[in-house]
């Protein structure tokens, strides 16, 4: 739009290239900075370089994690023999909210896709295997989402993971092929959890 002066329509193209935010959405948000007080931008603006200097991944799950052992990985009460794999960290979010799952995490960053060039070695799949060889891992749950690239994710896991002797299961199809785990029901991710098969 060529009657805005440059800096806010950077601001507007910033906010436009995050997921999901239109050209409506980027100029509402690119205004609201405006309107900020001083103090409050600055604020605004720590806060996006606090998440990206301070927050790295998780030395043993690859969540994202503020510290080098994330919570979930570091607490006593959860079941380590017990490891759900997840495509981001987006779905472990939305897992820890149904408060039934009580073991840990592995997250892949993404799932295997030949179309977009993605293969197992670009995923966090060989720092899985090195848990798995650990010794105190007794089941794996995947828990790709029901799209064709994350039933492809699940049979590759399935297949490489069986022969070293850990359990290997799938989540229910409680989810609606096509779906995203975040955005599903707390009652529909439990049923999924807890309905597991093997793969």
């Amino acid at each position: 739009m060529e009657s805005l002066v440059k800096p806010l329509q950077d601001l507007v193209d910033k906010f436009r290239s995050l997921d999901g935010v239109g050209q409506k959405s980027a100029m509402r948000m690119a205004f609201s900075v405006l309107d900020m007080q001083d103090a409050d931008a600055f604020s605004f603006a720590q806060a996006i370089l606090d998440a990206k200097t301070k927050i790295g991944l998780c030395s043993v799950c690859q969540n994202i994690s503020a510290d080098t052992v994330c919570p979930i990985c570091s607490s006593s009460t959860r079941d380590h023999s017990v490891v759900c794999v997840v495509e981001d960290y987006q779905a472990v979010l939305a897992l820890e909210k149904v408060k039934e799952y009580n073991g840990v995490y592995h997250v892949l960053h993404g799932t295997i896709s030949p179309m977009k060039g993605i293969g197992p070695d670009q995923l966090k799949i060989k720092e899985l295997l090195e848990r798995i060889n650990n010794g105190e891992i007794q089941e794996i749950i995947v828990a790709t989402n029901p799209t064709v690239s994350g039933e492809a994710t699940a049979m590759y896991l399935s297949r490489l993971l069986k022969p070293l002797g850990v359990k290997v299961t799938r989540i229910a199809n409680g989810l609606p092929v096509g779906a995203d785990l975040e955005y599903a029901d707390s009652v529909t991710l439990y049923r999924a959890i807890m309905g597991r098969h093997d793969i």
